[in-house]
């Protein structure tokens, strides 16, 4: 995987991306989505959760926030965007069990909480838990990507390093 992670910055050509959750990172075809194990949305891993706080895993802005708060994307300033989307069809809960404590436009600092969900509702609903993290925009904005599988903890663990483009 990675020798070396540099938090949230960009280095040369490189953005390191730490976790935005804490738990196990998995390979994208564990995801029990086509559109995700077969990486249609784009090129990164998944995450099974542990706790419900999804955090910026660095400063950006947020580019796009589902009106039921259970994704959003996340651009970077160098135009990396990031797909976090909570769980697999939680998109059925309208919203129930998801705070979001940002909106679409907002600045965000690394670490900061972007939106709490509780993980026993989405369990009860029947939901996967499984959380794809996927660099969206790839193709337009970076040339490779690395990751890391693994326990990872939310603004600690490198997860990504992705190669850029520009």
């Amino acid at each position: 995987m990675f020798s070396k992670w540099l938090s949230n910055k960009t280095k040369t050509n490189r953005l390191e991306i730490t976790s935005p959750l804490t738990g196990m990172a998995v390979e994208l075809e564990q995801v029990p989505d086509e559109a995700f194990a077969g990486k249609h949305m784009g090129e990164g891993v998944a995450i099974e959760p542990t706790e419900g706080k999804l955090i910026a895993p660095f400063d950006g802005t947020v580019a796009h926030r589902i009106d039921t708060n259970h994704a959003l994307i996340l651009e970077h300033e160098s135009g990396v965007q990031l797909l976090v989307h909570i769980g697999i069809n939680t998109v059925a809960l309208r919203g129930e069990g998801f705070t979001s404590h940002v909106s679409t436009g907002d600045k965000v600092t690394a670490g900061q909480t972007l939106i709490e969900f509780d993980i026993e509702r989405i369990k009860e609903a029947g939901y996967p838990l499984i959380t794809p993290v996927i660099i969206a925009n790839g193709e337009e904005s970076v040339s490779a990507v690395e990751y890391r599988l693994g326990p990872v903890r939310a603004g600690d663990t490198g997860l990504l390093s992705a190669v850029l483009k520009k």
